[in-house]
């Protein structure tokens, strides 16, 4: 089969559903299955095949990517710290995205023995009644700030992540200050994606385009600060919002703690998701599927998947997107455009920008 990429095409980020099991039923969750199906997450040598592939990947690239135990909630899964372990002694660097509620002391040791890169914990709200609301439990807000507080103790990097909603839009400088407070090292701002449980909130909680304008805008501005590493997922308009300040398009922006060489959407560009099931995905914002690691190997999926090279091409983007001049650094949240449309290269629908070129074509 004939590679649909250049070798130049890496990959950076992988994350892993390693479980579909979770003990809270968060209102945005990406999750597309119940938890009735965890008899099928993949189990300890399925698992460490992935750690292997995944090992073999970074070995043919100039650095290796970092993956991220992710879930549902990794720390339901029994074999975590082995895997986590197996990934670091292969050279992978290992992260874990955690709702943070299961962190004690204990777990908080074995996390820092584990040498993770960093923790991300998520809160929804930078208040008990905002986050519990979202995570549909409550006291979930008070047991993750225990969690981070075990964390902290044991000098283990942590970010937290929020997912902008209707409900907490209001609370982001607070969200910012509250992660200062508590010694985070980032700040990582979701911008809502309706997909899995999420789709019940499309039509109550999502942000209108001009509304998302407008907090990212905000966003710069806490940026701007330089206190902390800010980054938004899932709100790739933000990067051309970043060169708009900076007055080019094509300039490298080193704003605030954003960093340099940013680009908007990476799915399949720099990202890959893998499902419980195993099950490839270009994000796990995104349910078309590319492959399973059960079956095909993941460098033959990251290489050889027509769905993935189609993404990488910016030239294909459709509507607006198609004609922006920020396309190759923004490209439009392909998950939004597929929820919307069903067409993974259709314009952002959330986003309020109108290229001048779009004007010019509507004349």
């Amino acid at each position: 089969m004939t590679k649909t990429t250049g070798p130049k095409q890496m990959l950076r980020l992988l994350f892993w559903e390693s479980t579909i099991k979770c003990n809270l039923s968060c209102a945005h969750c990406r999750r597309i299955e119940s938890e009735e199906t965890s008899n099928k997450d993949l189990t300890t040598t399925q698992a460490m095949n992935l750690i292997e592939q995944l090992a073999e990947m970074g070995k043919q690239q100039s650095f290796m990517p970092i993956l991220v135990f992710s879930g549902g909630e990794p720390l339901c899964r029994d074999d975590l710290f082995e895997l986590i372990k197996r990934a670091k002694k292969t050279g992978i660097i290992p992260a874990l995205a955690t709702n943070g509620t299961l962190i004690n002391s204990s777990i908080a040791e074995k996390i820092s023995d584990s040498d993770v890169m960093r923790v991300s914990v998520s809160l929804d709200g930078a208040t008990a009644e905002i986050h519990d609301g979202l995570r549909r439990q409550k006291g979930s807000f008070e047991k993750a700030l225990e969690g981070i507080g075990h964390l902290r103790d044991k000098k283990v990097p942590f970010q937290i992540n929020i997912t902008l909603t209707k409900q907490n839009a209001h609370q982001i400088e607070d969200i910012y200050n509250l992660a200062m407070s508590l010694g985070a090292v980032a700040v990582h701002i979701f911008m809502l994606v309706p997909v899995g449980c999420g789709r019940s909130l499309a039509d109550t909680d999502m942000l209108s385009p001009e509304q998302y304008e407008q907090k990212m805008l905000e966003i710069y501005k806490l940026d701007s600060r330089g206190e902390i590493q800010m980054k938004v997922t899932c709100g790739p308009h933000y990067e051309r919002i970043v060169r708009q300040k900076n007055t080019s398009p094509d300039m490298e922006t080193k704003h605030g703690n954003h960093g340099g060489n940013s680009k908007g959407c990476l799915a399949g560009l720099g990202v890959l998701f893998v499902g419980h099931q195993g099950h490839v995905f270009p994000c796990g914002y995104l349910p078309v599927k590319c492959g399973n690691i059960l079956e095909v190997k993941l460098s033959d999926i990251w290489f050889e998947n027509k769905d993935l090279a189609r993404m990488r091409d910016g030239n294909q983007l459709e509507g607006k997107c198609g004609v922006c001049g920020y396309r190759h650094i923004c490209g439009g949240c392909r998950g939004r455009a597929y929820s919307a449309t069903g067409n993974y290269m259709a314009e952002e629908p959330f986003c309020a920008y109108v290229p001048p070129e779009a004007v010019r074509c509507r004349r």
